[in-house]
This record gives structure tokens, C-alpha cells and sequence, in this order.
């Protein structure tokens, strides 16, 4: 049996600034190709997962191991990681004025091939993903999420995705902050670019059952307390909509 392409066993992380432990002994695994949504209520530590998962400096990793193809990535510094195929989505993604984001995607994608990336050949991939997004040619001509409405920054966030062509996608929060529509562009742009790359695993991080009414999860888990402490298929978000988190708890006696 292959080994999954992303293992966490015994993750103990906590804030470096002030100690306070966040995860206390999570494990998840996720086999190439397969889509896993996180759901949970707030404070559970879903948001910490991810920037722990993409080193983020603001967390500490104290016991425990993130395992990427077989190989501890806690030593990699975030651009390691995302050269190794970790990509992450913000829940608020950072205003960069004065920077395009055709320049800006540029300078990602020649730092994660490692050399220059011929200026005609981006333009024409960058081109491509923009109209399989659906998204106006004009928006590369913008500065990174400036005055960007919420849907706009989450549009971004999915065309630096399909241009970075990760090999493990982390969403954390994607559908936060945005109406219906918003989130149905979003989550077809992210269907897109899973059935191009059929091997992308995706980690959907989120509080609701919403956006798992248009990306179908193979595996669903319940976070509470910086623990995994229930796991299911795609019914499992169901019944939290229905019932909320407490009855997950209770069984567990969490």
C-alpha cells in the first residue's frame, strides 16, 4: 500500500510568542488525490493546522511530525515547503499595493521552478487559467488584493492555485466571507483544477457544510480542542449542519 502523501501523528503546536498550546495530539492522513474537509467549531485549532502544516513562525511544532511523502517537513521554511508542493489559501489574504499580480505570480512561479520563467510563456499560461476562472484579463494588471472585494481575494487565491499547481492544496476557510454566488465561482474553479490534476490532494478547512454542497470531501473530520476526535465520509457534514458539535463531543467526551 502506498504510503499517504501527507501524515501527521501525535501534533502538539503551540503560539511561539505566549506558550499557549493550540493542537494537542492531532493525527491525519491524506492519500494523494483524495479531498478532506475539517470541519469544527471556533477555537478548535482548524486555522492553526494549516498554518502549522505551511510554517507559519507565529506557531511552534513541540511534539509530533508533519510527514510530506514519507518526509518531516518541520525543519523547511515556508518557501521549502511550498517548493516541496504545500500550498496554502488564506482565510484573509495579505494587501499587496504596488504589486501586480501578474508580477507577483511571476516571481512565485520562477522561486517554485527554481529558474526564469520565459515572460511569452506565462503570459499565455497565466491567460489560460484566468479564462478557465472565468476572470477579466484586467485583473492581472491589479495590485495583489488591493481593494479587492472578499470574492475577488478568494478568486486570487484560486488563480494562484491553478498556476502553482500544488501537489497539496490547504483551503483554509476559502468559503469565509463570501455571498453565494462568490462562493460558487470559487468552488468551481477549485472542481477545474482537481479534474486536471486528478493526483492534487486538497485539505478543505471550514465551519460549514456550504461549500461541501459543491466539492464532495472523500473524508470528513471533526476538530475540537486541537484534536481529531470524530471522522466520517461526506454524510458527516451533514449531521454537524443538522446537530451542531455538541453531540460529537458528548460521545467522546470531549
Amino acid at each position: 500500500m502506498a504510503e499517504p502523501l501527507l501524515k501527521i501523528t501525535n501534533l502538539h503546536a503551540e503560539i511561539a510568542e505566549d506558550g499557549t498550546e493550540i493542537l494537542k495530539g492531532l493525527d491525519l492522513e491524506l492519500n494523494a488525490g483524495e479531498i478532506h474537509a475539517i470541519m469544527g467549531p471556533n477555537g478548535s485549532g482548524k486555522s492553526t493546522l494549516s498554518k502549522v502544516i505551511s510554517g507559519h513562525p507565529a506557531y511552534e511544532v513541540t511534539d509530533g511530525d508533519i510527514l510530506l511523502r514519507g518526509e518531516s517537513v518541520l525543519d523547511m521554511q515556508p518557501d521549502e515547503r511550498a517548493r516541496a508542493g504545500v500550498f496554502l489559501a488564506f482565510q484573509y489574504p495579505v494587501e499587496i499595493p504596488g504589486v501586480s499580480v501578474a508580477n507577483f505570480m511571476r516571481t512565485a512561479l520562477n522561486a517554485k521552478r527554481g529558474e526564469e520563467v520565459d515572460i511569452f510563456d506565462f503570459q499565455e499560461e497565466l491567460e489560460a487559467r484566468m479564462a478557465m476562472l472565468e476572470m477579466d484579463p484586467a485583473f492581472a494588471t491589479r495590485s495583489v488584493n488591493d481593494g479587492f472585494s472578499g470574492g475577488e481575494k478568494k478568486r486570487n487565491e484560486i488563480l494562484q492555485l491553478a498556476m502553482l499547481e500544488p501537489t497539496l492544496a490547504v483551503m483554509d476557510e476559502t468559503d469565509s466571507g463570501l455571498d453565494i454566488d462568490a462562493l460558487k465561482i470559487v468552488t468551481a474553479g477549485i472542481n477545474k483544477i482537481k479534474s486536471e490534476r486528478p493526483e492534487m490532494a486538497v485539505l478543505l478547512i471550514t465551519h460549514y457544510q456550504r461549500m461541501l454542497n459543491y466539492i464532495t470531501p472523500d473524508r470528513v473530520h471533526v476538530m475540537v480542542d486541537g484534536r481529531i476526535i470524530r471522522s466520517g465520509g461526506a454524510e458527516l457534514a451533514l449531521e454537524l449542519e443538522e446537530r451542531g458539535y455538541d453531540w460529537v463531543k458528548e460521545e467522546v467526551g470531549a
